[in-house]
């Protein structure tokens, strides 16, 4: 897709939001099932089913990306989806554009070793390369724009409702109250 193009489905979507705000709401889905041991299959919409595992040293197979390895890759990608998306609105050319995400984790956390550990990251850090021959402020402002209307970024920077539901053989369960709220 060329930069014109994405420009013009872009303002055609928002054309569309503004026309009518029923438009902007949107639910995305994933479906996973656990396949052996630690290696899942994930789907989304009628894409082929995804592989999702764990190193060895952590129990798997080493098949595939693991989940908190998904997590710097949305980062990274919706980072890059924003920038190419802003660019093309805001008339800014990109020659190239490049993100290197990692994640800090103590496995003391994961593992119950250390109570006072997070189960998850303890930071993410990304670095981002462009090459454009736009000026120094133009880039600026694409930087602004596009970081500040990140979805992964805000997912990941604000706390956010997460709820669920276990069923047990057709019985919906209670979920115990820390995990619930």
């Amino acid at each position: 897709m060329s930069q014109e193009t994405l420009k013009e489905a872009l303002q055609h979507k928002i054309a569309a939001v503004q026309t009518d705000p029923a438009n902007a709401r949107l639910v995305f889905r994933a479906k996973t099932h656990l396949i052996e041991d630690v290696k899942c299959a994930a789907s989304v919409r009628n894409f082929p089913t995804m592989l999702v595992d764990e190193p060895k040293d952590l129990g798997g197979g080493d098949e595939a990306m693991n989940p908190v390895e998904l997590v710097l890759v949305a980062l990274g990608t919706c980072q890059e989806i924003m920038y190419s998306a802003y660019a093309s609105v805001m008339g800014i050319p990109l020659d190239e554009l490049k993100i290197d995400v990692k994640g800090y984790l103590d496995l003391r956390g994961l593992f119950g070793l250390d109570g006072t550990v997070p189960v998850g990251y303890q930071k993410i850090t990304y670095e981002t390369t462009i090459r454009s021959p736009a000026d120094a402020a133009t880039i600026q402002k694409l930087i602004e724009t596009a970081e500040g209307h990140c979805p992964l970024l805000d997912i990941l920077r604000r706390p956010l409702d997460v709820s669920g539901t276990i069923t047990l053989n057709g019985q919906r369960l209670e979920m115990p109250a820390a995990q619930a709220a």
